[in-house]
């Protein structure tokens, strides 16, 4: 049976629209992906629906984020139990900062590059263009539906095994903890503190393909250039490039 007629099979449904998106390469993606063929597609469809592509469909009525509810759930769950396990002298300050670093958006959009997402992916990309995070909140997002729908799919083992799979590293021991630090805010106090103008942060540039971009950012003050950040979203290569400017703006107020 080929994989038309097999999507035709489980679904009920003719080659049309939104089910056509996945009659073909994206069907072979999904199921090279998982291992297995999906007892009810639609879950998996829906799962990889982001709410801009409803404005274009006419099939599907509902996007991914139920799913993404359901599956942020039972990925805190998975990594909270596999922490618990393997960290069995570690109070629940130390197990809830370890989880929160294996469950944040760019630990989900990492595991989403890895698993070429982007490829399954049904969104409009005009929301692309008018959103700083770009796809990566729209990869992110789907990593947590995707876990969703194979709950429902296929239950807690296979949900479990695929967490363990793509979302939990090899080198779990020497995950560090990120710095507390808003250097935006910590860069504004700077200045007002020395009656300087407010930082102004300028776009040099914007490169890679949608699901990949690469944001280059400076950060003015009183008209002089004082730092450069780069970073695959606008907020992280702002905080680089405040990051920069509030140790050389620290510097020349020692000097």
């Amino acid at each position: 049976m080929n994989l038309f007629s097999w999507l035709k099979k489980i679904t009920g449904k003719s080659k049309n629209n939104s089910f056509e998106e996945f009659s073909g390469l994206k069907l072979s993606k999904l199921i090279s992906l998982l291992g297995y063929k999906p007892e009810n597609l639609s879950l998996y469809i829906k799962a990889f629906t982001h709410k801009s592509y409803l404005d274009i469909s006419d099939n599907l009525t509902k996007s991914n984020q139920r799913l993404e509810y359901l599956g942020d759930s039972v990925l805190n769950l998975v990594i909270g139990e596999y922490l618990f396990l393997h960290y069995p002298e570690s109070d629940e300050g130390f197990l809830t900062k370890k989880r929160s670093l294996l469950v944040n958006k760019d630990a989900l959009s990492t595991a989403a590059d890895k698993m070429n997402l982007h490829e399954l992916i049904l969104y409009d990309t005009r929301y692309i263009n008018s959103w700083d995070d770009g796809m990566i909140g729209i990869s992110a997002d789907c990593v947590e539906s995707l876990i969703g729908a194979i709950y429902l799919d296929k239950g807690l083992m296979s949900a479990h095994q695929f967490i363990t799979k793509w979302m939990i590293p090899i080198n779990l021991d020497e995950l560090i903890f990120p710095e507390d630090k808003n250097y935006k805010g910590k860069l504004l106090e700077l200045a007002h503190l020395n009656k300087m103008g407010n930082p102004i942060y300028n776009m040099i540039s914007e490169e890679g393909p949608d699901h990949r971009k690469w944001f280059t950012i400076e950060v003015m003050i009183n008209n002089k250039k004082m730092g450069t950040g780069q970073g695959k979203n606008k907020k992280i290569a702002e905080q680089k490039a405040a990051q920069k400017a509030f140790s050389k703006l620290s510097n020349l107020l020692k000097s």
